[in-house]
């Protein structure tokens, strides 16, 4: 049996896993990453056909094409010293029951459309809102992700964010509460409490009423600030994957592709390392870190002792649905000049955002970055962002007749939706891909499919990088609020914070300069 040993061995290379690791190998320590799949990047990973590169992942990007940035993926990008060129945009498409708009990230502008569909009260209720917002807003930014550890250094480190930290104390302990409370108690209109549950379903998987007052306290200072863009990055998401890797191993760590784990060692009641498929073991001196989700790390543990915490934890995590997807390659001629490059389509608000196939969203990114898709084509990613049951889907045999008849019956939501955006987008298609939850759970390593936990604000809490057993830490979207890259992003550089020593974490955000 081969053995190989390091200092910290990474189970995954999820956007978490590659940041966690990335800033371990910055922080001097000897990393290793063990990826399963053929390329990294988890549910952010990029890939091909006939000409055409595909994000499989997140379509949606901001405060990451400048700095100082609140955005965690942008603070460890600058603690790695890595970038990446990146494309900026303000306006996005909206297909809604009220019909077919643009519309762009800022608060003035969309007070235009408030003015232009509910009337002047409207406007007043949404600039109370923002207002409520306002000193929430700079207390979920008064405390840099980058500067999280959990651990007793967590004091150290924290002090010296005091003077910024303690005008907003009363209200960081607001932000752990349910964002539905805070509309409940400004907005009466009902299209912005419809607006409101879009934004909390796309931001955590969950309505307004389960989000967290944090999550949608960020987006406020994110989107309805002065001056604000959206951002994409040239290259696509597997752009960001890339510098993630190349920041990795130019501080000397390693990644290792179609490298499935298949269990955690544990030896003397502690986290020794790990087995890959086929028997090798990679020993980890230091520790090891699971990008997977608490659903698939517990897999990996043994079936005694340890593993009754991680059952205990598995249970009391609610999962959010899984995906459809569609990725196309088209033929562009003659579409509409000023096509936006994201949409967002909703069927009927009545049946509440959550139901199944209610919310599509489209990404044509080949619009920012033409070197997507062949000359006079473009790229179309549509997906039901985690509405689609697994239960429709568990048990099917992916060759059989039924399984084909079926992903072409619940991709047909997905179709219409695109078609108010491209009436002949059929008639267009030169690659089609459908995918289903079977495909997401398989692809992308997602237990069930699930774009993570959906945890509702008040009942229960992510439990951060720290388990039980000693020499395992966890980052990824089981650990850390809000699904997407800045979530993971922070919960791979809370834990890589962790095992580093407090003069390096100090000595990072120096230089990085938050």
């Amino acid at each position: 049996m081969k053995i190989e040993n390091t200092e910290v061995v990474v189970i995954g290379s999820g956007i978490g896993g590659l940041s966690c690791a990335a800033l371990l190998a910055r922080y001097g320590f000897e990393v290793t990453v063990c990826e399963s799949h053929s390329i990294p990047g988890g549910a952010a990973h990029a890939f091909e056909r006939q000409g055409y590169i595909f994000d499989s992942g997140p379509s949606l990007y901001s405060g990451l094409s400048y700095r100082p940035s609140t955005n965690p993926l942008r603070q460890v990008l600058d603690a790695i010293a890595e970038d990446l060129p990146w494309t900026t945009y303000d306006t996005w498409g909206c297909c809604l029951p009220e019909g077919k708009f643009d519309t762009k990230v800022g608060a003035d502008q969309f007070c235009e459309v408030l003015q232009n569909l509910r009337g002047e009260s409207a406007v007043r209720e949404w600039r109370q809102l923002q207002k409520v917002m306002e000193p929430l807003a700079k207390a979920a930014i008064a405390i840099p992700p980058a500067a999280l550890r959990f651990d007793i250094g967590a004091a150290i480190v924290l002090g010296r964010f005091a003077p910024s930290v303690l005008p907003h104390l009363a209200n960081i302990a607001k932000l752990s509460g349910s964002f539905g409370r805070i509309m409940d108690e400004t907005i009466k209109d009902p299209f912005i409490r419809n607006w409101l549950d879009l934004l909390c379903f796309l931001l955590s998987g969950l309505s307004a009423d389960g989000t967290i007052a944090a999550e949608m306290a960020f987006m406020f200072a994110e989107w309805y600030r002065p001056g604000v863009v959206l951002d994409y990055p040239i290259g696509g998401s597997g752009a960001v994957v890339d510098a993630l890797v190349r920041g990795l191993e130019r501080h000397g760590g390693g990644l290792m592709l179609n490298s499935p784990v298949e269990k955690i060692l544990v030896e003397d009641n502690r986290a020794a390392g790990v087995q890959l498929r086929g028997g090798k073991e990679i020993r980890a001196r230091r520790a090891v870190v699971s990008n997977a989700s608490i659903w698939d790390t517990v897999k990996l543990l043994p079936s005694v002792g340890v593993l009754s915490e991680f059952r205990d934890r598995e249970r009391e995590m609610p999962e959010c649905d899984s995906f459809m997807h569609l990725h196309l390659g088209i033929d562009a001629a003659g579409l509409e000049p000023n096509l936006a490059c994201h949409h967002i389509v909703v069927n009927d608000w009545e049946a509440g955002i959550t139901a199944p196939q209610n919310v599509i969203a489209v990404s044509i990114p080949s619009l920012l970055d033409p070197s997507l898709a062949p000359p006079g084509k473009h790229g179309i990613h549509v997906y039901t962002p985690a509405n689609e049951p697994y239960r429709l889907w568990e048990g099917m045999d992916r060759r059989s007749e039924d399984y084909a008849r079926q992903k072409e019956a619940r991709a047909e939501v997905m179709w219409q939706g695109l078609e108010r955006i491209i009436p002949d987008i059929r008639s267009r298609c030169e690659v089609t891909l459908v995918g289903t939850p079977l495909t997401h759970e398989r692809f992308l390593r997602r237990h069930r499919g699930s774009y993570g936990p959906g945890i509702p604000a008040g009942k229960g809490t992510f439990p951060g990088p720290k388990t039980s057993l000693p020499g395992l830490l966890c980052c990824g979207d089981s650990t850390f609020p809000g699904i997407g890259l800045p979530a993971v992003a922070a919960s791979g550089a809370i834990a890589a914070n962790t095992l580093a020593p407090i003069s390096k974490h100090l000595e990072m955000l120096w230089q990085i300069g938050v």
